[in-house]
């Protein structure tokens, strides 16, 4: 199902609502390049010949599977926050594993990520880039809050937690954008509605 906003106009859209003045003028932002290009051979190594770029983006599956892994990572984190929230000695433990499980399952997510991000266009790389670095930012302090946990530090880990949600909030968002609106992610021919 494909839906718009009915009397939304594509240029009063664009006026009235910032997110979509910022994500449209991310996709034109040329000054992201550089980043692009700089990520293009990293992204082709991690993809790698055609067999195994197959098996990471899904074509056994029939579509991509970066969405499908992103859920464990994405799990694990809002958990760990749910036990955070909830503030009792008995979930801390359950909290800093969680934490390091969304750590650990983030690195395949960003494996297939990166090998639907080579098949993309220009536009969709530069939304893409941004998209990645969010979510490296959102990993790398998640891993800090993960330390800062197995040290005791368990407040600390609580906040560095919030603090790389908000980053996985920007990442979710392009990624939604990506997926929903510039259809980005490979899937089978069958698929296709004609």
């Amino acid at each position: 199902m494909t839906a718009t906003y009915p009397g939304d106009s594509t240029a009063g859209a664009e006026r009235r609502n910032p997110l979509i003045r910022w994500t449209l003028a991310l996709e034109r932002n040329e000054a992201l390049d550089p980043a692009v290009r700089a990520l293009e051979p990293v992204a082709a190594a991690v993809a790698g010949p055609p067999p195994v770029r197959d098996l990471l983006q899904g074509r056994w599956l029939g579509h991509a599977l970066h969405p499908l892994l992103v859920m464990v990572p994405l799990g694990a984190w809002t958990s760990a926050s749910v036990l955070d929230l909830l503030g009792d000695d008995a979930g801390r433990e359950a909290a800093c594993t969680l934490t390091g499980l969304g750590v650990l399952t983030a690195v395949p997510s960003a494996v297939t990520g990166l090998a639907e991000w080579v098949d993309a266009t220009p536009r969709d790389r530069r939304t893409g880039a941004v998209h990645a670095a969010a979510n490296a930012a959102a990993l790398a302090v998640y891993t800090c809050s993960w330390a800062a946990r197995r040290r005791g530090h368990h407040r600390r880990g609580a906040l560095l937690a919030g603090a790389a949600s908000a980053l996985v909030g920007v990442g979710g968002y392009l990624g939604g954008h990506l997926a929903q609106v510039r259809k980005v992610g490979s899937h089978h021919p069958a698929f296709v509605v004609g």
